[in-house]
Parts: C-alpha cells; structure tokens; sequence
C-alpha cells in the first residue's frame, strides 16, 4: 500500500479536488480487502448501517419519495460503517499508511473516520447522480477527504466515477440527493454546467481520493458482473457539530449541541497526526 503521496499529486489534488492513484494496493493487499470486505457485506446481510434510530429506519436523513427511493435502492447495494462491527474491516482502515496518504494528500493536522461505505453496483445498477458528500455529513468543512478503493477494475461500462475538476474551489454547501435525474446538481451550480467532468477508471488495487466539496457521480454499470469498491470517508480533526444526525447514532447524536467538536474516539477514531507542518 503506498503511506505518501507525490508532491505532484498533491499539486493536482488540490487544483482539481481529486486524484487517481493507480495502483495503490499492493497485489496482497487486494487479495486481502477482497477477502475482508466480502466476508463482511455478508455478514451484515440488509442492514445499512451498524445501528437502527428509534424512528425505525437505518438511515433518517436518507429518507426519499417512493419513487426517489426505488431508483436509489438500483444505484448501489451499500453498507456503512463496517468498521464498527468487523474486526478485520477495522484493521484494514486503521492502517497507519492509509491515514497517512489521506491526511498529507488533504493537508490537514488531524483526520479522523467519519464512516466507511461499501458501496457495489450491481449488474445493469442506475447510474449515481452528481452530488457532493459534506452537505449530508454532520458536519461542515472544506477540508474533508473521501477514498474509493475498487476491489475490481473500474471502468466506463461498470460504473467508474466522474469528477468535475476544480469544482471543490466553489466551496458551498448547497446539495442534491441522489435521485433520477442525475445532473440535477448543475440545476443548483448552473455555472458548473459547462465543465466536462473527468472519468476516472481504475483497475482493481486502483484508489481515488477526492475532497468532500467536488462535484462527482458515476456511470451505469453496463455488465453483467459486479463493481464492487470500498471507501473510507474523513472528517478534519477538530470540525464541529452542525445539527444533522447522518451516521450518528440516536444517543450520540441527542447528546451533541451546534459547535461541539466531534472528537468522540469510539464514533470517530483518529487516524493520521501530522507531525509539522499543514495549518488547517
């Protein structure tokens, strides 16, 4: 697994918002992840998320008209936070390199979970609607950080994820759901309309590494076969509470005021500590 990035690829990060990185596993490291992630989707079986609120639904925040509903149960099968009930799925995560890589690439002084996410499309699954990833997240800024590690080759007919390059530079917060019309984001950013956004197809082993404000969504899978990937999505060390629960679970989340700092290491492990240097 490469622990750094190039000072070139911290370049092109932070000019366009993302970065793919080819080849960042090594062979048996994707043996590995396969293996891991595999073993456990199967064991969380239908439930989304490691935890059930008391409205009865895994996901408040995600709730959807029916119609929205059925379209997004066909983008992807999805399971979040993984880590907090797989062991093997924790040590994968918390692998000093992988936080390292992340964090350098984000410039930040800290970096800490703030959830993983399978996510596969399956065979003929919709394609993901451009959106971007704080605005759902529980809290606000500019610096957080998102990997995507396909677990197969990525492609234009599977599904491989488009960027629009340099769109992070907006820094604003207004977002879509991930719904049926899949340009519905330029509705909301009609001066981004123009930009043609990236693919950004990766060979199994492959990573890419994005920041939490970039336009980004992702074609149909055009196959018979499975796109599976597993992603780890970063929260800068010291963001704050803004008001919306998201992934945190009931208790948790009924015990936070707006402005508290996220700093609770059972819901949102530290996993990279600069040593000198970033100021953000």
């Amino acid at each position: 697994m490469r622990d750094q990035p190039t000072a070139s690829e911290k370049e092109f990060y932070d000019e366009n918002g993302f970065l793919p990185v080819s080849e960042f596993l090594g062979k048996g490291d994707l043996e590995r992840w396969r293996e891991v992630v595999d073993a456990a989707l199967s064991a969380r079986g239908s439930q989304r998320f490691s935890f059930v609120s008391e409205e009865g639904t895994v996901a408040p925040a995600s709730r959807r008209a029916s119609g929205d509903q059925e379209y997004y149960d066909r983008v992807f099968t999805q399971r979040v936070n993984l880590w907090q009930t797989d062991a093997a799925v924790k040590s994968l995560l918390f692998e000093d390199a992988l936080g390292r890589f992340a964090g350098e690439l984000a410039g930040v002084k800290g970096l800490r979970i703030w959830h993983d996410q399978a996510l596969v499309k399956e065979p003929y699954a919709n394609p993901t609607a451009f959106h971007l990833d704080v605005p759902y997240w529980s809290f606000t800024s500019p610096d957080a950080i998102t990997i995507w590690v396909a677990l197969d080759d990525a492609t234009l007919e599977n599904g491989c994820l488009y960027y629009v390059p340099g769109s992070h530079k907006a820094r604003k917060f207004d977002n879509v759901g991930i719904g049926q019309h899949i340009g519905a984001l330029f509705d909301v950013y009609p001066e981004w309309r123009d930009v043609p956004a990236v693919p950004c197809p990766v060979p199994a082993g492959g990573a890419l590494f994005h920041n939490g404000l970039t336009f980004h969504g992702a074609g149909a899978n055009m196959t018979p076969g499975r796109r599976r990937a597993m992603t780890c999505a970063y929260m800068p060390d010291g963001a704050t509470f803004n008001g919306q629960q998201n992934v945190l679970p009931p208790e948790y989340f009924k015990s936070l005021k707006v402005g508290d700092v996220l700093d609770n290491d059972a819901q949102n492990p530290l996993v990279y500590r600069a040593t000198a240097g970033p100021d953000k």
